[in-house]
């Protein structure tokens, strides 16, 4: 190994020098992690906060170690918060009694702990799911009691009722709140705007809502709940930008737009007539940054053919937003192989006319490795790190090209740098011999200790995913 002998020396836009570090691959990396039932964090209800904090870094040091760049973060799974919030209480999933303090701020430590590892947090919110359970205990604090004209029973489920325009507001209040107050990257929901049909989707119990659509309704139904959907789409988007515009919006939509569509599809869920969801309508309207349609089939379903479905996706993004699907590696096992997952991510590179991206459902089977999977990837697909692609359609400038100063730390070296604002990531990059390496580090950090190497190189990611020019020192 070479080693830098110097006592001081500073690296700036101006001081660039050869040789120039390799150009990273994009591709949005992603693991979803539902705190609902306690899927994948914390393990279980009521765990002291060291514990949950301690489940969380192991979760977060796995997801970095295997490749990954993003977490989506479960926080609002049912009207309840796994944050300090204003508006509504803390989420049972914490201490097993919703309302009570788990003693530090969950979405907080997060952000902190991902970003010091290189991943991104996306902040993933259930809109208009109420409870789970209308027996569950529920909060003097909670929607279902301070607001119950809001509020409707289907089945099982308490629903806020997308048809009421204040309900509409306070969950869309409830998500900028938490953009407003938090270093997220970006804000995240799934399929669940009307809920799923219950108790059949053969047939299905109407959703409650007529005395909304007398009050508030026009033209037919159908219609109207999916406008009240399409318009509480439309706003958070646009309410973000104004807020924060680099925080992505991102939506995994169930995987078949309608039945049928593609041609030969079949689908057990119509969710643009049963879910009132017209994804394709907010990909073309451009009102996402990213659409991660629930492409949960196996290559070679004949109904569900993933390559099929996500080809037809693929064709539908006119307005050129990322298109990130999101695999089920928790099937790896009975249904499937393991290297059916490095096979989807494969096809998706492949057919992807931006950037790529895929988002595992959900980090437990990753992280637990389920029937080697994740060995799998690390060995055939995520062979070197990756960063999360640019918004392109976003019109913003390349960072500042880093300054830096390196002085001598023991057998190490102390790098400094200068503080830069309007960045999400430092990227370090090392050459030994006609190898690189390259870390993601936090920008918030200013001090790092680095190896002696032949040349380091250091370069700013922006928060909108633009990289800047690397600032490079060669022996």
């Amino acid at each position: 190994m070479v080693r830098i002998f110097l006592v001081s020396i500073t690296i700036s836009a101006v001081a660039l020098a050869k040789p120039n570090p390799p150009e990273l691959p994009r591709e949005f990396r992603a693991a979803w992690v539902a705190t609902v039932y306690n899927i994948d964090w914390p393990k279980k209800a009521g765990l002291d906060p060291e514990r949950q904090k301690e489940e969380l870094i192991d979760l977060f040091d796995t997801s970095a170690q295997t490749g990954l760049n993003a977490i989506i973060l479960q926080v609002r799974p049912a009207a309840d918060a796994l944050y300090q919030s204003a508006y509504e209480p803390w989420s049972p999933y914490l201490t097993g009694e919703m309302g009570r303090d788990p003693g530090y701020d969950p979405l907080e430590f997060a952000i902190q702990e991902a970003h010091r590892r290189g991943l991104e947090l996306h902040a993933w919110f259930n809109p208009f799911r109420a409870q789970t359970n209308y027996k569950n205990k529920i909060s003097s604090n909670h929607i279902v009691n301070t607001r119950p004209d809001w509020v409707k029973r289907y089945g099982d489920y308490l629903w806020l009722d997308p048809g009421n325009p204040e309900a509409r507001r306070y969950s869309l209040q409830v998500m900028l709140d938490v953009v407003e107050r938090y270093d997220i990257d970006g804000v995240h929901m799934d399929d669940y705007f009307y809920p799923y049909p219950y108790p059949s989707n053969d047939k299905p119990l109407p959703f409650p809502d007529v005395d909304s659509f007398e009050r508030f309704g026009r033209g037919k139904l159908d219609n109207w709940r999916r406008s009240n959907i399409d318009n509480f789409v439309k706003e958070l988007y646009q309410e973000v930008r104004k807020t924060k515009p680099w925080v992505d919006i991102g939506i995994s939509p169930f995987g078949i737009w309608k039945p049928g569509v593609p041609k030969g599809t079949e689908a057990s869920l119509d969710a643009y007539s049963l879910l009132y969801a017209d994804a394709r309508k907010w990909l073309r309207k451009g009102w996402v940054d990213y659409m991660m349609p629930q492409l949960y089939w196996s290559i070679d379903s004949k109904g569900q053919s993933f390559p099929k479905l996500l080809n037809w996706w693929v064709g539908e993004n006119q307005k050129g937003r990322h298109l990130w699907p999101g695999i089920a590696t928790d099937r790896v096992g009975d249904q499937r192989h393991a290297a059916e997952m490095a096979n989807q991510i494969s096809l998706i590179r492949n057919v992807n006319r931006g950037y790529p991206g895929h988002s595992h459902w959900s980090a437990d089977s990753v992280v637990n490795d389920q029937r080697g999977v994740r060995k799998l990837l690390i060995r055939t697909t995520y062979q070197s790190l990756a960063l999360t692609p640019p918004n392109r359609w976003q019109k913003n400038k390349a960072p500042e090209t880093p300054t830096f100063v390196l002085t001598p730390f023991g057998e190490t070296l102390n790098l400094r740098l200068a503080p830069q604002e309007n960045i999400r990531f430092w990227i370090i990059q090392s050459k030994t011999g006609e190898n690189w390496s390259t870390s993601v580090i936090d920008s918030k950090i200013q001090n790092i200790t680095v190896e002696p190497a032949e040349a380091i190189a250091v370069s700013a990611l922006g928060l909108t995913g633009i990289l800047s020019a690397p600032a490079i020192f060669s022996e």
